[in-house]
């Protein structure tokens, strides 16, 4: 069983590695997977090793109570806390390229927030592709299910105790360099393929129902 706690361990691909053909190939997510996530967790798990009264704290509470954590090792538990959290949301994200489109209730907020689904891939492209240096583009959702997209850079994060993260895409060299060399706008445009919107119209709605709830 996986650990959600200290010591974390890396999540498996939840596909094969050449399942993502023709847009990521298998070489760039055996070293972005196995090489660069894989390190943010050991080395999330390096820093916690010296402060056991992290050690029971789940990643998100972490990374929504960064005021319990000691000065000495904020920027660490931020970094690699964030590295973690980044890269499992995003290889979660995808799946085969199979012409998937957003479904349900999701569907009909990028219609409403966006004024539809080619808008809303127009303006997360713009946020991915204009993000300078390395870090995120984020389509997330404020407590009403209103949908926002954001850029992050580095490995930061949105406000978790606002917003509800529903998909991101890696726009860090190493998520596409080997393929993609410098383009970074046709990566971009190939992961739209990728999106697993079944995943993401359940984390959406999940998060609606919790709200109406509470």
């Amino acid at each position: 069983m996986r650990q959600d706690k200290y010591p974390f361990e890396a999540h498996p691909l939840p596909y094969t590695y050449d399942a993502l053909m023709p847009v990521l190939d298998e070489e760039t997510l055996h070293f972005h997977h196995d090489k660069h996530y894989q390190t943010y967790v050991d080395n999330l798990n390096k820093v916690l090793s010296e402060y056991p009264q992290l050690q029971e704290m789940s990643l998100e509470e972490l990374l929504l109570g960064m005021e319990e954590v000691p000065v000495a090792a904020k920027a660490a538990v931020r970094n690699n806390g964030g590295g973690v959290f980044n890269h499992e949301l995003y290889f979660a994200s995808m799946k085969n390229p199979a012409g998937q489109q957003p479904e349900g209730k999701l569907a009909e907020a990028v219609n409403r927030d966006f004024g539809s689904f080619e808008q809303w891939k127009e303006q997360m492209k713009q946020a991915a592709v204009s993000k300078f240096g390395s870090g995120w583009a984020w389509l997330i959702a404020d407590p009403e299910g209103k949908l926002v997209i954001v850029q992050t850079a580095n490995q930061d994060i949105p406000d978790l105790a606002a917003y509800t993260p529903i998909l991101l895409v890696d726009v860090w060299e190493h998520a596409y360099y080997l393929r993609y060399r410098n383009r970074r706008a046709d990566y971009v445009e190939g992961w739209f393929s990728l999106i697993n919107w079944k995943k993401a119209e359940k984390r959406y709605t999940e998060r609606r129902k919790q709200v109406a709830s509470s």
